[in-house]
């Protein structure tokens, strides 16, 4: 009776934890994001954030000219410490949610010749020339499991199979470790032979 009771506690929790942590997490950002503005009205805050970013994307979808922006990116690129930082995390955003997202191509790939491990990744960089690698190399982005960090290896195309899931399917089972589960998708093939 004691270990039905135990299995029932821990089938509970099974259900209960991951509920509870999204909408912990949630809460904690949101008032961390509404702390930002402080106002009297609880969540004035956060709205005030969301229609201002939405509002500097309006901005600079339809109303600043490419020049102007162009003129902008050449400044920050031009000072060195800034350049670093600034180029960094414009990347970083822009291969998640920009109009050129770079984590599109999930594969399993082998590191070695002759070893039977696989690691899941994307493919980033298909063209590696300006790096004077071989032109049978790719650059494969590897993200690390339950951590934002990850490995960038160049590798021959012939060490990769394309892994026919979405690419957010792919990026959780990593996260996660390999407990996500995973749906399989029509592969459409995006790189060249």
């Amino acid at each position: 009776m004691f270990s039905n009771l135990a299995k029932l506690f821990l089938q509970g929790l099974l259900y209960l934890v991951p509920i509870g942590a999204t909408f912990y997490i949630i809460y904690k950002s949101f008032v961390w994001l509404d702390s930002l503005l402080p106002t009297e009205i609880p969540g004035l805050g956060i709205l005030i954030i969301i229609g201002a970013v939405t509002l500097i994307g309006f901005i600079g979808n339809y109303l600043i000219t490419a020049p102007v922006i162009s003129v902008g990116n050449r400044i920050l690129k031009k000072a060195p410490l800034i350049k670093i930082i600034y180029t960094s995390v414009k990347d970083l955003l822009t291969a998640f949610v920009g109009k050129q997202r770079s984590f599109t191509q999930p594969v399993l790939f082998k590191v070695y010749e002759n070893s039977e491990i696989r690691r899941l990744g994307f493919v980033t960089d298909e063209d590696l020339k300006k790096l004077d690698a071989s032109e049978d190399l790719v650059g494969v982005y590897a993200p690390h499991s339950y951590a934002f960090s990850g490995q960038l290896f160049f590798i021959p195309k012939s060490y990769i199979q394309p892994v026919p899931a979405s690419s957010a399917d792919v990026m959780k089972y990593i996260i996660s470790g390999g407990v996500t589960r995973v749906e399989e998708k029509e592969i459409k093939p995006k790189m060249k032979p």
